[in-house]
């Protein structure tokens, strides 16, 4: 039986949100994994890191910033136990200087994903995917890539019905 995981990267704290800088208690994304995540079944993972981003907007900015420059590989705190059952991995994460976290590039690199479907979702605050999905394909050469969906983050909240058709169009309902 094909099983489906939803794998999710997403920062609480300060965030650009309605041209501004604004405290979020939950991440985006993490809203948005989790609307899935009620919508589907499936698993849920959440790709954190050891070393911990600050809730500070700019500060998290500059070490986004330095990890893309170093092409960083920060530490995950946990690993998904069974990856090998899935068929599926919706990977969502936020846009952050021009690609993914590097969080997400750790996670994608910790399995082999041969013969998967990858179905990136993306919040972003106008950026769309930037350099995300050729990064996803490079990583992942022998998976197949589903249609992806591009949610700003300010529509994090309200994007139940763009979820619900990105799902049909992909095949997962």
């Amino acid at each position: 039986m094909a099983k489906t995981l939803i794998a999710y990267f997403s920062h609480a704290g300060q965030n650009y949100s309605h041209g501004g800088i604004r405290n979020l208690p939950v991440g985006n994304t993490e809203v948005v994994a989790k609307k899935l995540h009620a919508m589907l079944g499936g698993d849920l993972f959440y790709i954190d890191t050891v070393q911990k981003y600050p809730d500070d907007h700019m500060k998290k900015i500059e070490i986004a910033k330095r990890e893309y420059e170093q092409n960083a590989r920060p530490e995950l705190t946990a690993q998904v136990e069974n990856m090998d059952e899935y068929d599926t991995v919706i990977l969502a994460f936020p846009s952050w200087w021009t690609t993914m976290p590097m969080a997400v590039f750790t996670f994608l690199e910790s399995y082999d994903f041969s013969g998967k479907t990858i179905c990136p979702l993306i919040t972003h605050g106008g950026s769309g995917f930037s350099g995300s999905l050729r990064d996803i394909a490079r990583l992942c050469p022998k998976a197949k890539m589903a249609e992806g969906l591009a949610i700003n983050g300010d529509n994090a909240a309200t994007c139940d019905k763009d979820l619900e058709k990105w799902v049909k169009k992909i095949g997962l309902r």
